[in-house]
């Protein structure tokens, strides 16, 4: 069998770019997708942002405070899906095995491609090319044999980075990452690997498999593989959808049990609609709570019965919320969303969803 060529595509920046591409005197600043507002969340950074260490999910008080120059722009979610399908289209005139992460990235396996191109790195150089040309926008590519190293390679040299890591490369090219870089290892799993003395690539894999599922479960399975260039997940054109939710930040923070009964019957009702429009289905209901601290809290009840959009949604939630003990503290977001479809039942008959469908 040929070694799998995959190609992991992510745009630079991608709303931002987008931003910047169509407005011409945001060029060369630093500019953020998000609302200036105290409770506002960055959406996506510029690299000339980027540089004062502003990154997205960051409230934008402290965006500011970073950058006082800084530039905030609404975001128009409507022309970025416009964008990406655009992109999206380019990588189906070259394969039609694409796996679309978000809006911004996606898994191409160009093992057999239409262009009948040998090598993976000369059609991650053509699709980097075609990007630039039709929609003015830079992205970076990584290539290897399977996902994990193609995603670790998009992310090498970027902005407008090309990096292919070979299958002789891979043991020494892994031994030296940082474990921050591995998947699935973001910041407090990264903290629990450093108390345990694994900094590197080097240090996870003299780690025994049995050393990792005991200390991080399944995820240890995936760390043991990851260490070892191994990742035996296909690029999947399509997906399986195991949720839907919505989540709304508070313009104040939320004290009082009736303020958040009250703003749990708008998520409610946001969340039915996406249901319908959906027409998914789920067993288990899950409250989300981030307080003011950012301290984060969920709670969730499954259910034998399935709910679905003509389901009485609030109820349970408000449930959920009593029970959490939320009432009398700060709270800055709430969020609900349903999950563990009838799909996951083998016996059950499932529908299956377009990545791109999902909201975002």
């Amino acid at each position: 069998m040929d070694e799998r060529k995959i190609i992991h595509i992510d745009m630079d920046a991608f709303y931002a770019s987008v931003e910047q591409r169509d407005n011409p005197q945001y060029r060369g600043k630093p500019v953020v997708v998000g609302r200036p507002e105290g409770r506002g969340v960055i959406a996506a950074a510029s690299y000339e942002a980027r540089r004062y260490g502003i990154r997205s999910a960051m409230p934008s008080l402290r965006a500011r405070q970073l950058c006082p120059e800084l530039i905030f722009i609404p975001g128009r979610m409507e022309i970025y899906k416009e964008v990406s399908a655009r992109i999206h289209r380019i990588f189906h005139e070259f394969t039609d095995l694409v796996e679309p992460i978000a809006y911004d990235e996606a898994f191409l396996d160009v093992t057999r491609n239409k262009a009948g191109i040998a090598l993976g790195v000369d059609v991650a150089r053509a699709i980097k090319r075609r990007i630039r040309e039709e929609v003015s926008l830079v992205a970076s590519a990584g290539v290897s044999y399977n996902k994990f190293l193609a995603k670790v390679a998009s992310d090498y040299r970027k902005p407008d980075g090309l990096c292919t890591i070979h299958p002789d490369r891979a043991e020494a090219f892994i031994a030296r990452l940082p474990i921050e870089a591995f998947w699935g290892v973001g910041r407090v799993t990264g903290r629990r690997m450093h108390e345990l003395g694994i900094h590197t690539g080097a240090d996870l894999r003299a780690c025994s498999q049995d050393f990792l599922t005991e200390r991080f479960g399944k995820a240890g399975l995936h760390y043991y593989e990851f260490a070892r260039g191994i990742d035996r997940r296909p690029v999947e054109p399509s997906r399986i959808r195991k949720s839907v939710g919505c989540e709304e930040t508070f313009a104040r923070d939320l004290t009082t049990l009736e303020e958040m009964t009250e703003a749990l019957y708008g998520l409610s009702a946001r969340l039915n609609r996406r249901l319908d429009r959906t027409g998914f289905r789920g067993h288990t209901l899950t409250l989300k709570i981030k307080y003011a601290n950012f301290r984060q809290q969920t709670r969730s009840r499954s259910l034998k019965d399935e709910l679905g959009a003509s389901s009485d949604i609030f109820p349970l939630g408000e449930t959920l919320l009593r029970e959490s003990g939320a009432a009398g503290h700060p709270v800055r977001l709430l969020g609900l969303s349903l999950s563990t479809p009838a799909a996951d039942n083998p016996a059950e008959p499932h529908e299956v969803y377009r990545q791109l469908e999902l909201d975002f």
